[in-house]
């Protein structure tokens, strides 16, 4: 019955099981899905926009739910208990099965990568697919300034942390083969301003955020949305 059901809605969107198959797995695999970021992504999208109800009609039982910005062009998954922009809490506690943790070298990234977001939007300097450039440098200038950190030492650990901030979906990266860090370009998605939020942004800014230089404390919740940013750890095509 279920499958027949399935099979009625699949010819509906056009789409066989194993097209409908590969792009949840996909969507679960890494937590976000950006049009831009690939030749994959981009079929993945695109086959997302036919058949979205029939995704979110099977992923609702879950209680997991969908982030589809079309401006930008990306889908989110959220696992059950995380806030969703847009959309009210839910009422069931969950205790955090899915989540993956981040460190606090990527949290403290993260924060960083934020506040210059939103620099950069308040003086207009975002592209039209709503991404702002920024080096390495002034990133790693507004770690020391903002939270009194800096980048790994070793070029293979910055690397690591550039590839996780990319694995979310939060950048992409100009020139990494590079090993000085003047030539190694960011651009920063749009995605940023929904995984930090506007209290925590503030918070960061007033000097109330919190400390992110102890290197054995656990990952702060800066936001739901950090920590929640896949169902399990993203790997990287």
């Amino acid at each position: 019955m279920i499958e027949q059901a399935l099979e009625d809605a699949l010819a509906q969107c056009r789409l066989t099981r194993s097209e409908f198959s590969e792009l949840l797995v996909r969507l679960l695999d890494y937590g976000v899905i950006c049009r831009d970021e690939s030749n994959v992504e981009t079929v993945l999208y695109d086959r997302f926009q036919r058949c979205e109800a029939l995704i979110r009609e099977w992923l609702s039982p879950l209680g997991l739910r969908l982030q589809h910005d079309s401006r930008f062009q990306f889908i989110r998954v959220f696992p059950p208990g995380a806030e969703v922009p847009g959309m009210p809490d839910q009422e069931e506690p969950h205790h955090g099965g899915f989540r993956a943790r981040l460190t606090q070298q990527e949290v403290a990234a993260i924060l960083v990568l934020r506040v210059e977001y939103d620099k950069s939007l308040r003086e207009g300097q975002v592209d039209d697919q709503g991404c702002v450039a920024l080096s390495l440098e002034a990133l790693e200038l507004g770690l020391r300034n903002l939270l009194k950190l800096s980048l790994p030492d070793k070029l293979a650990d910055r690397k690591q942390l550039l590839k996780k901030l990319r694995q979310l979906r939060l950048i992409q990266v100009a020139g990494e083969d590079n090993e000085a860090a003047a030539e190694i370009l960011l651009r920063v998605r749009p995605t940023i301003a929904q995984f930090v939020s506007e209290a925590t942004l503030h918070q960061l800014l007033e000097g109330d955020a919190p400390a992110a230089s102890q290197e054995n404390a656990a990952a702060p919740r800066i936001t739901p949305l950090v920590e929640d940013h896949s169902l399990f750890n993203a790997q990287e095509s």
